[in-house]
């Protein structure tokens, strides 16, 4: 293997055929993975069988939660989550499965009412925008297009986005309301948020008095090393700041005991989760109180959990380190036309190809049996500028799946750079 951007025209021609042959192979071989999402494996799902065999639905209270009432969530879920999100459980709320329905109702709010410190809805305004960490979460942008923000996408860095640009943007500009944050092991970078990006989030002078901050916390717990990095919590530092209702924070089980019958909660300013309460009132009675139990019974508290996450980080270090392992023994190699990072918890890893490669290397993977997440899906609208990213799902298939699958990647990777580096000479 050699390095492809030193090599001439006619030595690269040899190679596609090469690997063209090679990529014959794996088509025959009918298969079909699929890595499209950072979806559990079944061994993962199974670690959580015994909380489904709990049946004591009566509260520390006394409250049957089988019944109507206490739409704010149990008592002891409350407590529960509050001490996941470094909240107090009075700025809780425990809602149902989703914390992306969460997120996707309170902009909603925003939307059709505005909130606490708004002046007026949001939809009241000639134009609205919202800031897009990139690359980012396909469904927090799915929730802002739909309401027909404009988008406008802010790098990431290693500490977070471009808080340069993010102060400058905000400051002067009223008709940004918000801006989406996956602040520990980001989706689908696995960074982590500085101290300082946290803080100066926090203090930072925006042009609109009612700008939201979604923080959500959706791999908190999700560590793959020893390391359990932990950062500033935003709410805190908001208040301290002087900007308590700027926070709305997030966290859910989804990935920790089951993605469709997990528990969510939000936590905000005190403000904020009375006027989201009386807001939701007409809505709904209750959200699934008895699933709240069972969730706490069977995890009890943050260590519970951080215990349960050790189980879940057995299964999944491992098929992180046959990605990296591969990509590092196919694709470097090869010279400088891919580089990937390297996350210490979280779902996902990013895999940053040659410009004009990621759509072809997707394209080249479903033709042969292995469906990959969208080159793209990581951007508003689903267009990254450079189509070069993809977003790599390494945890629901098998170890032996997994192997098949990156090694079918790496390949179809090196042929799309091939076809670039041809057609750009």
């Amino acid at each position: 293997m050699a390095n492809y951007l030193a090599m001439s025209s006619e030595e690269l021609v040899e190679e596609q055929q090469k690997l063209r042959v090679e990529y014959q192979t794996y088509k025959n071989m009918g298969l079909n993975l699929n890595m499209d999402r950072g979806k559990p494996c079944t061994e993962q799902l199974d670690l959580s069988k015994e909380m489904l065999k709990m049946d004591n639905y009566i509260g520390e209270d006394g409250f049957d939660a089988r019944n109507y009432g206490v739409l704010e969530g149990m008592p002891e879920a409350r407590r529960f989550f509050a001490e996941l999100l470094n909240a107090d459980m009075e700025e809780v709320i425990v809602g149902g499965n989703s914390s992306l329905q969460l997120m996707y109702y309170l902009i909603d709010l925003g939307w059709r009412q505005g909130f606490v410190d708004s002046p007026r809805p949001w939809r009241h305004y000639n134009a609205l925008k919202f800031l897009c960490p990139v690359p980012g979460y396909d469904r927090h942008f799915r929730i802002t297009e739909y309401f027909g923000f404009q988008m406008i996408n802010i790098p990431m860095t290693e500490n977070g986005p471009d808080m340069d640009m993010v102060e400058a943007l905000v400051q002067k500009d009223e008709s940004i309301k918000g801006m989406w944050c996956v602040p520990v092991y980001s989706n689908p970078d696995g960074y982590c948020y500085s101290a300082e990006t946290v803080r100066r989030l926090a203090r930072m002078k925006t042009a609109a008095p009612d700008f939201k901050i979604i923080w959500d916390n959706a791999y908190v717990v999700h560590h793959l090393t020893d390391e359990q990095i932990e950062i500033p919590a935003l709410l805190y530092e908001c208040q301290k700041a002087g900007n308590p209702e700027r926070p709305l924070t997030f966290c859910s089980t989804s990935k920790i005991t089951y993605p469709g019958a997990g528990v969510a909660a939000l936590a905000a300013s005190e403000r904020n989760i009375r006027y989201i309460l009386k807001n939701m009132m007409p809505m709904i009675i209750s959200f699934d109180k008895m699933n709240q139990l069972r969730h706490v019974q069977y995890l009890k508290n943050k260590e519970g959990v951080l215990a349960h996450m050790r189980k879940h980080r057995a299964i999944l270090e491992p098929k992180f380190n046959l990605v990296k392992q591969t990509f590092a023994e196919q694709l470097s190699p090869c010279g400088d036309i891919a580089h990937w990072t390297d996350p210490k918890g979280g779902y996902f890893i990013s895999l940053y190809l040659m410009e004009g490669c990621a759509k072809r290397t997707v394209q080249l993977c479903k033709d042969a049996g292995v469906t990959l997440t969208g080159a793209g899906a990581a951007y508003p609208y689903g267009l990254d500028p450079k189509d070069s990213h993809l977003r790599i799902a390494p945890t629901y298939p098998s170890l032996q799946e997994l192997e098949t699958a990156s090694q079918l990647l790496t390949l179809c990777a090196r042929l799309a750079t091939i076809e670039v580096l041809l057609k750009n000479r």
